[in-house]
């Protein structure tokens, strides 16, 4: 995780409506970062005026860059923001080490922080995004100027019912027995099944937001390492719930200094 990791970066000249598969909203651009066993996707939306703090903006399980693109765009007057696309997410590949650990995603976002020398940071994270940004703000204090934590995928001491799929993502043999039950729903059938999980009221939504979904969804479902992505990431989230002493999340949050605002819903 050393800073002087140089990226090699390949970036669109001109953002447009679509960078291969990959929607781009308008004002957005989209590059890739690529360093020794990581090549990580970003989404950037160009600061409104100079000289503002950067931001970083980390998304759930299952999730992608896009899932900032409306946030991003209401806070280009404050910051100088970024999304990433986590290892085997969006439109970054799997990482080399096949590691999808909440460490292991930590490691791969610090390491992109390091080479970029954009710290610190005010840092986003929701659902396992949240979870990465936690150890990210306990490990690397350095890096982070505020934490915003939206629904982070931290232990909860009374478990949610819209915590058992992940749970169940985790167990060997789980993931291919679940691809064969549900190979027969359309990428618009599943998508809509993940809003009105992760949605506490679907209808805010927006018609074109759906639709973008859906898309994101039909293309990730195309990639050959879908399920594995789901399943590991899934694991990560499990292992971190149970691992004990200073390694723990909720012993992690205790380490974090930067202020910190936590929205639930």
């Amino acid at each position: 995780m050393s800073s002087t990791e140089l990226p090699g970066v390949r970036s669109t000249a001109e953002p447009t409506s679509q960078v291969g598969a990959v929607r781009v909203a308008e004002g957005e651009g989209l590059r890739t970062v690529a360093l020794p066993g990581l090549e990580m996707n970003v989404r950037f939306r160009p600061p409104q005026r100079e000289g503002l703090p950067p931001a970083l903006f980390v998304h759930g399980l299952g999730g992608s860059s896009q899932n900032w693109s409306a946030l991003m765009e209401q806070l280009a007057d404050s910051v100088d923001g970024e999304a990433v696309d986590l290892p085997g997410f969006g439109w970054s590949p799997p990482p080399a080490d096949r590691d999808y650990s909440v460490t292991g995603l930590a490691r791969a976002v610090i390491r992109h922080l390091d080479a970029a020398g954009r710290g610190p940071v005010h840092l986003f994270g929701n659902s396992l995004g949240g979870a990465v940004s936690t150890r990210i703000a306990a490990v690397r204090p350095d890096l982070v100027r505020t934490l915003t934590l939206v629904s982070p995928a931290l232990p909860e001491l009374r478990v949610q019912s819209s915590a058992v799929p992940t749970a169940l993502l985790a167990l060997p043999g789980v993931p291919a027995l679940f691809g064969r039950l549900t190979r027969h729903l359309t990428a618009e059938q599943r998508t809509r099944g993940v809003t009105d999980l992760c949605y506490g009221d679907p209808s805010r939504v927006t018609p074109e937001g759906f639709a973008n979904a859906v898309e994101e969804m039909e293309r990730r479902m195309a990639l050959p390492y879908f399920w594995e992505a789901m399943s590991r990431s899934s694991r990560g989230i499990v292992d971190a719930y149970t691992l004990g002493g200073q390694h723990g999340l909720w012993r992690q949050a205790q380490r974090v200094l930067a202020p910190t605002l936590l929205v639930y819903g």
